[in-house]
């Protein structure tokens, strides 16, 4: 649905974006992850057509960016600081937004009603928007931006000034949305991102740095293999059978359990080392029984961290 190729937006000598590229399916959440100036939001407007890439080019369902007006009709946007009329009540600028998408008043009616419902809008439709929160401001520029029935949403920063409650129901609703429509995102609550997109991308000084799911990206920045496990029986004897196997090994912390046995931290520094198969058969061996066997990942908070370069 979104296909983006070599993209670049450039200012002066500076790149925002530079060689940009990547695909997000129909049906499919895709999350869009960077530090701050990133080049993010510059993503966003160049595939919602606020502003023309400096070289390469994107599609949008088979469309180019440079055919600016099929594509608008084709993306609902809702910018980070959503834009609106403030001296309008909610149900008017509804009213006016459908009308520029060029939708009849009984389509305009329809679709407001069910946006308002899905936004939960519909105790505030006739009150004015600067008189509204900014919780609910959003809400409006999220109901707006979904009102002509739009193919692809790109949504910056959707959750920004939403209470938790609020979180969770705008949560709810991108997720039911990308089960018909493609849903490109960005945030900076990373906990959100996971529970709400199938795939991410992680992008630092306008370059992709990764893509894939959150398991794929933990994997990419994990360095090694890393267990926590319990020992019950003669603990040494099977860390002993385990180093004799695998030379690399090393035992990170190691005490006594109240039972007899051991708990202890074990790393491996190869990521593609079966070291919990290994563990189990040598436990066998030694008659000994794995009270606890629990392999540590890296969380999407150390892979940005790891690949930003945010390290401390």
């Amino acid at each position: 649905m979104i296909k983006a190729e070599s993209l670049c937006r450039q200012y002066g000598n500076q790149f925002a974006v530079q060689n940009l590229s990547f695909e997000v399916k129909r049906g499919e959440v895709m999350g869009l992850l960077g530090p701050n100036g990133a080049g993010k939001s510059t993503t966003m407007k160049m595939l919602t057509c606020f502003l023309p890439p400096s070289s390469g080019d994107a599609m949008i369902d088979g469309l180019s960016l440079s055919q600016s007006i099929q594509v608008r009709r084709l993306v609902g946007y809702l910018p980070e600081h959503a834009p609106s009329y403030h001296d309008l009540d909610v149900e008017a600028y509804l009213q006016f937004t459908g009308k520029m998408h060029g939708l009849s008043q009984a389509t305009r009616q329809d679709k407001i009603a069910e946006m308002s419902r899905a936004c939960g809008l519909e105790q505030v439709m006739f009150r004015r928007i600067e008189e509204l929160s900014k919780g609910y401001r959003q809400r409006v520029g999220l109901a707006a931006s979904m009102l002509h029935n739009p193919q692809c949403l790109i949504l910056d920063e959707p959750t920004t000034g939403l209470d938790p409650n609020q979180i969770i129901e705008i949560r709810h609703l991108i997720r039911h949305l990308g089960e018909h429509k493609t849903v490109l995102l960005s945030s900076h609550i990373l906990p959100e991102v996971e529970a709400v997109c199938d795939r991410m991308m992680i992008i630092d000084k306008g370059e992709l740095q990764a893509l894939g799911t959150s398991a794929e990206l933990s994997k990419q920045a994990q360095a090694g293999v890393r267990l926590h496990t319990q020992i019950q029986g003669n603990g040494s004897k099977v860390l002993a059978r385990l180093k004799a196997e695998l030379p690399e090994l090393e035992v990170v912390t190691e005490s006594a359990l109240e039972r007899g046995g051991l708990q202890c931290e074990l790393y491996h520094p190869d990521v593609a080392c079966a070291l919990a198969e290994k563990l189990f058969h040598a436990a066998v061996a030694e008659t000994s029984v794995l009270l606890e066997i629990r392999q540590e990942q890296a969380s999407l908070e150390d892979v940005f961290r790891e690949l930003t370069g945010e390290k401390s």
